[in-house]
Order: structure tokens, then C-alpha cells, then sequence
């Protein structure tokens, strides 16, 4: 007989059969439930920074998102899985204003003194909530020396002198960056290319980050470089992240909270150290 074959998928695990999207969302709803907002809440330490409330979204008239519920306390991170179309980077570009909400809110503030930034534009959100949006790979300006690229990232700032301190800084924190600063970002690896699309988002000092597929296109070893930064962001300056991450398994071991989305809903919410440990997790999105 011959030996059984395997396939290895982009979560690092080696998993015997691939099942549909389809088979996970079934799988997925079975686990998971009804996720109360008091639990959610509770995951944020009962003090939340933003907080999405009965949230309904999606593109031109057809909705995505069915009445998502979230909450993340300031300097926490929040991960997102869930097979493809569930939704993730739906609520990503709900929050920033890059897709049209129906009805429910986005909040953000301390305590009661929150705002509702529902219906502001993606530029009043960066520039008067705080909220930068890290986009997918490939979203620097190939043509533009790195320096021009963080100016860029300052461009809704008063005063254009204003940008080029705000890169001054960056450069003095990524040394990497400053000896690259006069080159054309075209000829950036794959990890220095990420390195400045995180960096062109700190130009404007925003409170919380909203990053999609940080790890996407990278090998191993950038992989684990974009993670570093994430943290020391997290940690070292305070920054509140939500991030998608099809690396279930590297997402959910940085973040402090973790969500399982399924057909624009939400079905599982815990700390991601214990989604890590949740068998059906790891079965349906783990690769083990």
C-alpha cells in the first residue's frame, strides 16, 4: 500500500486531508456559539479603548459582517481567524471607513468619554481618532526613495516639516530603515518592504493599529523580524492592535485576544494562548 500523503498549509502544520471552506464554516458553528458582550468585555479588562457595537457591514448592498460585537482595552492586541470570507478584514475596513456600515457603531475613547467615529472619513479617523491602517503587501510607492515614503505617511499633518521630524524618529528607532533611507524602496527586500509600511503608519502617531496579514509574502525569517515590531509596539509604546492573520498559529501567540469569525459572525472569543490550546481550533485552523 502507499503511504498516505500529506499536504502542508500556510499555518506550519501538516494536516492529512484539505477540507472546503464550506466543511470549516459548518465545523466552525458547531464549536462555537452565541458569544456574550459581557465575556467579550471581560477579555477587555472591562475598560475597552474601541469597541464595535451590533456592527453590520459589507460592500455595495451586500452585507458581510451580521452584528459584530468587539472590545480591546488600550496597549491590548486582538487577532482575527476564521477560514476565507468569513469577514476578517471586513471589520478592519469597517473600522477605518473603507466599506459601508448599515447599521450599528464604531467607538472609540477611555471610559464613558467614548466617540462614536461610525461615519467619519479614513483620513478624519487617522487624523482625530488615532487609527492607521497597515495594509496588505505591496502598498509602498515603488518609485519613492524610502525617506519620501514616510513623509507620505504624513501627508494629512499641518505643517509638511511636521512629517519629516515624525521620519526622523523612525529612523533613528529602525537603523535598518536610516541606512536605506535614500534608496528607492523597489529594491527593499520583502522584509524591509513590511518594515516601512509599518513605519510610513507611525508618521502620524496614531493610538491603535489596524494591520492586515502582517506575515503575508514573507519567508520565515521576516516573518518573525514584523512580529518583533509588533510587540515592541504593543509593549514598549503603548499601541492597541487588531490585526488579521491567515498564520492562525503566529497571530493567536501574539495576541492577547483572539476571535473566531464564521460567515460574518462570531463564534469563538478567549485569550489567544487558550485558542491555541482548543482542540477543534487547532483541527480546523491550526493545521493539527
Amino acid at each position: 500500500m502507499s503511504e498516505k500523503k500529506r499536504s502542508t498549509g500556510y499555518h506550519g502544520g501538516s494536516v492529512d486531508t484539505v477540507i472546503s471552506v464550506e466543511a470549516v464554516n459548518k465545523e466552525a458553528k458547531a464549536i462555537g456559539g452565541e458569544v456574550a458582550t459581557a465575556d467579550l468585555l471581560a477579555l477587555a479588562k472591562n475598560d475597552p479603548y474601541i469597541v464595535l457595537e451590533n456592527l453590520h457591514a459589507g460592500y455595495g448592498q451586500m452585507e458581510i459582517l451580521h452584528g459584530i460585537n468587539l472590545a480591546v482595552a488600550r496597549k491590548q492586541s486582538l487577532c482575527l481567524i476564521g477560514p476565507n470570507g468569513a469577514g476578517k478584514s471586513t471589520i478592519l475596513h469597517a473600522i477605518f471607513g473603507f466599506n459601508n456600515v448599515f447599521s450599528g457603531t464604531v467607538k472609540v475613547g477611555d471610559g464613558d468619554n467614548k466617540r462614536d467615529i461610525t461615519k467619519l472619513s479614513a483620513q478624519m479617523k487617522l487624523k482625530e481618532a488615532g487609527i492607521a491602517y497597515i495594509l496588505q503587501d505591496k502598498s509602498v510607492f515603488p518609485g519613492m526613495t524610502v525617506e519620501e515614503n514616510l513623509w507620505m505617511g504624513g501627508f494629512l499633518k499641518d505643517n509638511p516639516s511636521e512629517a519629516k521630524e515624525s521620519a526622523e524618529k523612525v529612523f533613528e528607532k529602525y537603523p535598518r530603515l536610516a541606512a536605506r533611507r535614500k534608496h528607492q524602496a523597489k529594491v527593499l527586500s520583502g522584509g524591509e518592504r513590511r518594515l516601512l509600511e509599518i513605519s510610513r503608519a507611525l508618521v502620524m502617531n496614531p493610538e491603535i493599529l489596524l494591520v492586515d496579514e502582517p506575515s503575508i509574502g514573507l519567508e520565515p525569517r521576516f516573518i518573525d523580524m514584523v512580529f518583533d515590531i509588533l510587540h515592541d509596539l504593543q509593549h514598549n509604546e503603548g499601541k492597541t492592535i487588531l490585526m488579521v492573520e491567515q498564520n492562525a498559529k503566529k497571530g493567536l501567540e501574539f495576541a492577547d485576544i483572539g476571535y473566531v469569525l464564521v460567515s460574518g459572525e462570531l463564534a469563538i472569543a478567549g485569550p489567544g494562548d487558550e485558542l491555541l490550546e482548543n482542540p477543534d481550533v487547532g483541527r480546523l485552523f491550526l493545521g493539527g
